[in-house]
């Protein structure tokens, strides 16, 4: 792997047209990411149903706590990887390569909605798409702290 490519490690099918890409990039690559959700970003409350349950399923480690692995936009591919907006905004606070790029300053703090609603959380978005609430893959899953602060003032 070159200092500047990415390498696709794991591909896991989600469904007849869907499937899951986990890519390693070089750890001194600069970090890609997303500023705001994409039209169909899965993210989007707007947007359920276009990606099948299975696909929230194998992308659930993305939201367990101290997570290695992170959610990529689908737009942009395995070539040039980007963290999904949608990610970094309801489903990475947990996710410990996402809080080392923070730190480092690779991620800034310049991601947004666009006025768009999102899922509050992983678990909300994987349900919302037809994966059961009690689902094992779901079960490591972290509360985002969006979500977390919809209880605290009673929004939820």
């Amino acid at each position: 792997m070159t200092p500047t490519s990415s390498r696709i490690q794991r591909v896991r099918r989600a469904g007849s047209e869907h499937q899951v890409i986990t890519v390693q990039s070089p750890k001194q690559a600069i970090a890609r990411y997303c500023k705001r959700p994409c039209p169909d970003c899965p993210w989007r409350v707007d947007a359920v149903g276009k990606w099948p349950a299975e696909a929230f399923r194998a992308s659930a480690e993305t939201a367990y706590d101290m997570a290695t692995h992170t959610f990529a936009c689908h737009s942009a591919g395995a070539t040039y990887p980007r963290l999904c907006a949608g990610f970094l905004l309801r489903g990475a606070d947990h996710n410990l390569s996402v809080r080392l790029e923070r730190m480092q300053g690779r991620v800034g703090s310049d991601v947004e909605d666009g006025g768009q609603i999102l899922h509050a959380s992983y678990v909300a978005m994987a349900v919302a798409n037809g994966v059961p609430s009690n689902d094992p893959a779901l079960q490591a899953c972290r509360e985002s702290y969006f979500e977390a602060q919809q209880v605290d003032s009673g929004e939820k």
